[in-house]
């Protein structure tokens, strides 16, 4: 969904922290507000922060929020103000009840939060599993990209992947038209920049695909190298190097969320085609980074249009809450 912190409802004080420990409080005083007189003294939920706009989340006005100016802060508070979904009870009344099984935890999970109102909801959940597959094919359509398996008995283990995230799987052909250095070295790509052309016939970034071998990273050098020449009319020539801007657009642009990484890239001739797998779309963009399957030598890069994609029903947020 969005952004994953954990919240500490003190005595006099009601704390939301990022899994990485960074504060988040500053970012959603509305939320710091609403969890504060909503909780009871002693409790820690662990859940994700989400926007709610149109009917669906919105991940990019999330991204918005994470801003230092703190008039913007104050502002966008107004105009796109967050939720925060429980997900689990990791303390109530000042104890920790971690080490309880997961179905335990749940049901204090739902005495405390049973009557919660707006921004603070519950998760839905259901043992049924003809309920969960037709949550997992309805409620993508409000921006939701899988559904969460937990063991029964399970105790909350942090920084374990103790759970499974059932998604949605799909593959889409996309040009290469781009790819950035794999950390400090100059001898392996860590990236390959996708593109894909909308309706007006412009070529636009998608995402990334990143998940490869050392072997084919180094070999990927020698098999991208003939496209590095005659890049002069590159649809994103404009961005080579860019830093800044807008980065939902700009392969190279900085967010709030890439943690001063080296963004940099290197233009290609937008010729090659590659076939990826994704598991969900955020507007126009791969929500995460896509998966690698082949090269498709068959296919031509002006075939490679968002008309591919499956198009994903429209599903109220509002609904997913009263699940």
């Amino acid at each position: 969904m969005a952004s994953a912190p954990l919240v500490f409802r003190g005595n006099d004080q009601t704390y939301l922290q990022s899994r990485d420990l960074r504060p988040l409080n500053r970012y959603f005083p509305e939320l710091e507000k609403a969890l504060h007189e909503a909780l009871p003294k002693g409790c820690v939920l662990d859940g994700e922060i989400v926007i709610a706009r149109n009917g669906g989340l919105d991940f990019d006005a999330l991204q918005q929020r994470l801003h230092p100016a703190a008039s913007r802060v104050a502002r966008l508070a107004k105009e796109t103000p967050a939720s925060f979904v429980a997900f689990d009870l990791l303390g109530a009344g000042g104890k920790s009840t971690m080490e309880l099984p997961q179905s335990e935890r749940r049901v204090r999970l739902e005495r405390l939060l049973g009557k919660a109102k707006a921004p603070l909801h519950l998760t839905a959940m259901t043992r049924d599993r003809a309920q969960a597959e037709e949550w997992l094919e309805k409620f993508e359509g409000a921006g939701l990209d899988g559904v969460i398996a937990k063991l029964e008995n399970a105790p909350y283990q942090p920084g374990k992947r103790a759970m499974l995230k059932v998604k949605h799987v799909r593959s889409a052909d996309c040009v290469v038209a781009g790819f950035r250095w794999y950390k400090d070295r100059e001898d392996a790509v860590g990236s390959l920049l996708l593109g894909l052309y909308d309706d007006a016939g412009v070529l636009q970034h998608v995402g990334v695909t990143s998940a490869f071998t050392m072997e084919m990273r180094e070999k990927l050098v020698e098999e991208l190298a003939p496209l590095r020449s005659g890049v002069e009319e590159h649809p994103w020539r404009e961005w080579a190097g860019a830093t800044t801007g807008d980065a939902q657009r700009m392969p190279g642009a900085q967010s709030r969320w890439s943690g001063g990484k080296d963004l940099r890239w290197e233009p290609l001739r937008p010729e090659k085609v590659v076939e990826v797998k994704y598991d969900h779309l955020q507007g126009d963009r791969f929500r995460h980074a896509a998966i690698f399957l082949r090269w498709r030598p068959d296919k031509p890069a002006a075939d490679c249009r968002y008309d591919q994609l499956e198009v994903t029903t429209p599903f109220e947020l509002a609904k997913v809450f009263a699940a």
